[in-house]
């Protein structure tokens, strides 16, 4: 489509530099009106937001909450101080601790470097069991390994003291350090969200069925954001330590997670705006409650001391956010930079599926339990044409078609396209074969753009990212959805989802495509619509549809064989008017009686008032 555009390609760096930009003018401002106590307040601030953006990497995008990044923190702490500590100093505060460990006096800048280096390995060690786990089954696993870092750490008295504090370590972490390392985090974290690793896991946060259907391996994605945030959050733990200059593990501990994932929650934990607009929030909050916690009196009125007010105090701030604004007080959007959208580059042509493919399915069988739901169906499905599978509700559809794309394995016979058995391979490998698929139940991205939920399935096959967004361009123009590009996709109206589902498995690339009743819910004129977009399709890229849906109407003037499955098991396959006429399908939609009927006495009349009831039951 010539006159598609994209968004610009440095729009999240421009976004990223203006909210830097914002960041470090509050900064200063507050260094400079507050004086010393203003720049101890920012330094904090800056520090707080490097390990509020660690954690935000990971669970901004993944949709786990972690609260094991402060075991990052304790562990690139004492790394750090023991690196760049005098080897006398260290001596004194940590006389048993291995010589070839510490005392080499290195500058503060390579302290962070392997903090960093330390944490990424640490988060790579971890993450091979975490990554693989996602909703609060991840969140309780991130838990457990705070818990785990934390009993080594306290418990390895040679090594850090114990509770003792570890004392004298360079406090080297000042204002300019804190601000420039928190303008560096900002960058990393906003490039990573809207870069394509952090796409796809975002998207796969969103509904990961549909992410490996696209050929996303959502564990791999979430493991490559727990190392890279592990690494960040590492480094934060560094700053930190050099801040305060003497600290114990326990400095790291619950505590400390605590307040870091209110700030996250409070301000939205999907952006990275709403990170530093949370870290603001929460901080002021604890200063303002600090002040209170001792008690004051105002006017007439004098208020107790209460012990653990600031805590009490965020705690009921985020309930409030949880509950009134689960987004975060700053929601999904970030900080926008108006910069034009440019001319997308020609997209690459469709890719035209391989002509003489064929999707063999061979004796399949699936149980559930005692259920059979699928017994002994063999079919071949040749690409290039359209094929309509049909039957009465409960038959066998959509366990037919998840059967083949991975999401429900099949108990017997074979799956095979090409060369290729795809019997019990995963969603992923399904999607990278050249199979893509829509769902009975849509299943959208929902926090992300009309835009990026066709873009990801282009980034999944490794086209690059301006190419990617061409391609998305071209599939929402045929689908009709071009002038809502930018929309968010949970706003499209009810249609309009259908369809997007549509763009976004074309821009897969597929060899075949399954449709499961992409137009359940549609009035005429929306279904009409979409036979037009989809009758040349094969001829136009070779591709294989198999199409799924009760409006036998829409399904017989759209395709060129029908199989029809009843009770798990193929009753009958041809052409539409073929199928129309087998005497197992009236049955199947009409009863015995209609059937009996059908055999014995059907004049053409009766045939078409038959096939009228079939295009309507």
């Amino acid at each position: 489509m010539t006159d598609a555009t994209v968004p610009h390609p440095w729009q999240a760096a421009a976004e990223a530099l203006l909210l830097v930009a914002v960041v470090l003018a509050g900064v200063l401002a507050v260094a400079v009106v507050f004086g010393l106590p203003g720049q101890r307040a920012a330094t904090l601030f800056c520090v707080n937001l490097c390990a509020v953006l660690a954690i935000q990497v990971f669970s901004g995008t993944s949709g786990v909450v972690s609260f094991g990044h402060t075991a990052f923190m304790l562990v690139g702490a004492y790394v750090s101080a023991w690196v760049t500590m005098p080897a006398t100093m260290l001596g004194r505060s940590l006389p048993e601790l291995p010589g070839w460990m510490g005392g080499y006096e290195l500058p503060g800048s390579l302290g962070l470097l392997l903090a960093a280096v330390v944490g990424a390995a640490l988060a790579l060690g971890s993450g091979l069991a975490i990554a693989r786990l996602s909703g609060a089954s991840g969140a309780i696993a991130t838990l457990g390994f705070l818990i785990i870092v934390y009993t080594v750490m306290a418990a390895a008295q040679h090594l850090t003291g114990g509770n003792r504090a570890f004392w004298g370590i360079p406090r080297t972490t000042d204002l300019w350090i804190a601000a420039a390392a928190a303008a560096g985090f900002l960058l990393v974290a906003r490039l990573f969200r809207d870069g394509r690793t952090g796409l796809m896991l975002r998207a796969a946060r969103d509904n990961e069925p549909a992410a490996r259907a696209l050929g996303i391996d959502p564990g791999r994605m979430r493991l490559r954001a727990w190392v890279l945030s592990g690494a960040l959050a590492a480094m934060a733990g560094a700053l930190y330590g050099h801040m305060l200059g003497a600290f114990t593990p326990r400095d790291f501990y619950f505590d400390l997670v605590f307040g870091l994932v209110a700030m996250m929650i409070v301000g939205g934990m999907g952006t990275v705006t709403g990170a530093v607009g949370g870290t603001a929030l929460v901080m002021a909050l604890q200063e303002g409650l600090q002040r209170l916690e001792g008690g004051v009196t105002l006017g007439p009125v004098s208020l107790p001391a209460l012990f653990g007010l600031p805590t009490v105090g965020v705690s009921l701030a985020m309930l409030a956010v949880l509950l009134f604004r689960p987004a975060g007080l700053f929601g999904r959007r970030e900080l926008p930079f108006p910069l034009p959208r440019r001319r997308a580059p020609p997209p690459p042509a469709p890719v035209s599926g391989a002509g003489g493919a064929r999707l063999v399915i061979d004796r399949l069988g699936k149980q559930f339990a005692g259920l059979v739901a699928l017994q002994d169906v063999s079919a071949t499905i040749p690409a290039g044409r359209i094929t309509g599978l049909i039957g009465p509700n409960g038959a066998g559809k959509s366990t037919l078609v998840n059967a083949v794309t991975g999401l429900g394995a099949a108990t017997s016979g074979r799956i095979t396209m090409g060369s290729s058995d795809l019997t019990h391979a995963t969603p992923e490998r399904v999607a990278r074969a050249g199979i893509a698929r829509s769902f009975q139940n849509i299943r959208l991205f929902g926090g992300l753009s009309v835009e990026e939920n066709v873009a990801v399935p282009a980034l999944a096959r490794g086209l690059p990212a301006a190419v990617a967004r061409a391609t998305a361009a071209r599939e929402l123009a045929h689908v009709g959805l071009a002038s809502d590009a930018a929309r968010p996709a949970a706003a499209l109206a009810y249609g309009a989802r259908r369809r997007l589902e549509i763009a976004r498995a074309l821009a897969a690339a597929p060899v075949f495509l399954l449709l499961d009743e992409p137009a359940a819910g549609m009035n005429p004129e929306e279904t009409a619509d979409l036979a037009t977009r989809l009758r040349d399709l094969p001829a136009d890229r070779g591709i294989g549809i198999v199409l799924i849906d009760h409006d036998l109407g829409f399904v017989m003037g759209l395709c060129n064989h029908v199989i029809v499955l009843n009770r798990g098991q193929l009753i009958a396959e041809g052409t539409p008017a073929e199928v129309q006429g087998h005497p197992g399908v009236i049955e199947a939609y009409l009863g015995t009686r209609a059937s009996g009927v059908a055999r014995a006495t059907m004049t053409e009349a009766e045939h078409s008032i038959a096939t009228g009831e079939m295009q309507h039951g």
